[in-house]
């Protein structure tokens, strides 16, 4: 799980990997593409540094 600020909502959430929709490995590290809780398509990049969101476990 980790947490994202949401682009569309503008909350953060704590995202689990249930909603995980998709894996990519792109330059930067792995895309992980997943649906926040208000059920817009959000993706973060793993391995990328970011102020948004953090590994929780």
């Amino acid at each position: 799980m980790f947490t994202h600020h949401c682009t569309a909502c503008d909350k953060t959430q704590l995202i689990f990997f249930s909603q995980v929709t998709g894996l990519a490995e792109v330059d930067h590290g792995t895309a992980v593409t997943f649906t926040c809780w208000c059920g817009s398509e959000q993706t973060w990049v793993a391995g990328q540094r970011s102020t948004d969101a953090r590994v929780a476990a």
